[in-house]
């Protein structure tokens, strides 16, 4: 892999020292062995998780079966799919149908992974009008949010095309044995694809989650995985480019170099949700975490604090950010950069990541497969789920601040909504030296994801980001609870959160069970608990949080922030 070049500037002696530590400790040879004690002296949630090494091996053992699943949806006329998941059962074939597109008379394919009720209710406008397959993928086949989307989708679809049909247009893929299994069973799917259990969620989109999804757009396998063999064979030499990436983040990081930051060509810009995943998901626990911030607007070097080090990911005709890249680099900061030959080579990407990731996870005396605070928002968001089957309504907060059409719960002493962010960000902490420790700015949004909500919200992000001179993220609800929702939780606990919920213009009825549909809960109920479930999980973990509730009107609401 010629094609990748670190830049590393006055961090280049702990860069040497650490990748001859590599070397020596025989780090990349213990990883293919599948030698849990890289991590831990304890394997459990390891030894079970090292299944996505395999990745391009097992895939091509499946690769007649997906092509004769392919052609069997094709020629039955399908043109669209809707995948139903979260977290790393959705983000990769996302960044397969925004990255690679849709090849011609293959399914054009969409995600639902909002559990907003006006997004929900879009998607059943949208795909109830034409021939959809609806895929239904979940690891463990329990996840609240996608067996909720799944209950809804077959009972509206059990009214499109009746109960003879509604089977024939759901597939599912999840582990052996997983509830979604016997469901899958029991409501007849036309198929049920059993992914490899040792593979983690975000790990996955190599295997069967991945490429499934793929194939439908008209993906070509075998040529896909003849590049993913390619980095996999450079992926095990003592020392590669993918081990010193990983080896790069890891003691930058230990530097408080900690926010790394994704500078992508236009085409390949989707890759960012994917990555960030990846590694937030990985490398936030412990008190320790590295942060990926995809999406920010590209600015002056002036623009940046020193936490930071820059990932630039281009394809070879695409230079259009070149310029500015080189000024970060001349500025001091660490700059990593990876040219692709062409955009096919996203599959090496997806492994090259995973890699790099578990990698810097040694470096930082992390364990990189398992996700200890994800669950705590979840335990919470169940527990008002149940108060409000038992009382018919879930917590009410009481707003610290009722302004111009915005509530405001938090800490606030202010009396305008205006005033509100700037208060808060007092809390900003510069770190130690202005390096190590430095606060970032997360803003979670539990809003229908629409174009106009992004673009608000990016305008929002791009004001904090220059005001105070900070990384920021943007994360729609509940799909960063399955994200960076365990960095947010588990990392030094720098991050300082800005939660909006918006009203919803509709409400969307959640079946108690697939094919009846009798219902105790709703949408609006579900999303509103994840929301409220984090924010208390955030508040025990001693994070600072401050919440506005807004109308449905989102970019109208987000301009009276700042």
């Amino acid at each position: 892999m010629n094609n990748v070049k670190l830049n590393l500037g006055k961090y280049e002696k702990e860069f040497s020292e650490k990748l001859n530590e590599l070397k020596e400790k025989n780090i990349v040879a213990r990883i293919w062995d599948k030698d849990y004690t890289v991590w831990r002296n304890d394997p459990t949630e390891i030894s079970n998780r090292l299944g996505w090494l395999d990745c391009s091996d097992v895939a091509k053992t499946k690769l007649d079966e997906i092509t004769k699943f392919v052609e069997e949806i094709k020629s039955e006329g399908f043109t669209h799919a809707l995948l139903l998941g979260m977290g790393g059962s959705s983000l990769a074939p996302e960044v397969f149908k925004k990255v690679l597109g849709v090849e011609s008379g293959y399914l054009d394919l969409s995600v639902l992974d909002s559990t907003h009720p006006d997004q929900v209710q879009s998607m059943i406008n949208k795909f109830s009008k034409e021939k959809t397959l609806f895929i239904v993928s979940t690891k463990s086949g329990g996840t609240v949010e996608t067996i909720s989307f799944m209950k809804r989708f077959y009972n509206t679809t059990i009214g499109n095309v009746g109960k003879d049909e509604v089977g024939n247009r759901f597939v599912a893929i999840t582990d052996p044995c997983s509830g979604l299994e016997q469901m899958a069973k029991d409501l007849q799917f036309r198929k049920i694809f059993i992914n490899d259990p040792n593979i983690g969620g975000r790990y996955s989109a190599l295997s069967l989650f991945g490429i499934v999804p793929a194939a439908l757009m008209g993906v070509e396998l075998k040529s896909f995985f003849e590049a993913v063999d390619l980095v996999i064979a450079e992926s095990k030499n003592i020392v590669n480019p993918i081990a010193e990436i990983g080896v790069a983040f890891g003691i930058l990081a230990n530097k408080g170099v900690d926010k790394v930051t994704f500078i992508l060509s236009s085409k390949f810009k989707p890759f960012g949700a994917w990555a960030e995943q990846l590694i937030a998901e990985s490398t936030g626990k412990d008190g320790k975490g590295v942060l990926p911030i995809e999406g920010e607007e590209l600015l002056d070097p002036a623009e940046y604090s020193n936490d930071r080090v820059f990932v630039y990911i281009h394809v070879k005709s695409d230079s259009s950010k070149s310029a500015e890249v080189k000024l970060l680099s001349e500025a001091g900061f660490a700059v990593i950069e990876i040219e692709l030959n062409e955009l096919a080579e996203l599959g090496a990407q997806f492994f090259l990541w995973e890699m790099a990731t578990v990698i810097t996870s040694w470096v930082i005396n992390i364990q990189p497969y398992d996700q200890p605070n994800v669950e705590e928002a979840k335990i919470i968001g169940r527990k008002m789920m149940k108060q409000y089957l038992e009382e018919g309504e879930i917590a009410k907060l009481t707003p610290a601040l009722d302004e111009n059409g915005v509530k405001t719960f938090g800490d606030v002493t202010v009396s305008k909504t205006l005033e509100v962010i700037p208060e808060f960000m007092q809390n900003l902490n510069a770190g130690e030296n202005n390096i190590f420790g430095r606060s970032y700015v997360a803003i979670q949004a539990y809003v229908n994801m629409d174009e106009e909500a992004e673009i608000a919200l990016q305008a929002l992000r791009t004001k904090i980001q220059k005001r105070y001179k900070v990384a920021t993220t943007v994360g729609f609800g509940p799909r960063f609870l399955h994200s960076t929702g365990q960095l947010h939780k588990g990392d030094a606990g720098n991050g300082l959160f800005i939660q909006i919920v918006s009203n919803n213009k509709t409400d969307v009825e959640i079946p108690n069970e697939a094919g009846n549909d009798k219902s105790d809960m709703t949408f609006n109920v579900l999303v509103n608990a994840q929301a409220l479930g984090d924010r208390e999980a955030l508040l025990d973990n001693k994070r600072n949080v401050i919440r506005f509730d807004i109308s449905e009107n989102v970019s109208e609401d987000i301009e009276k922030f700042l």
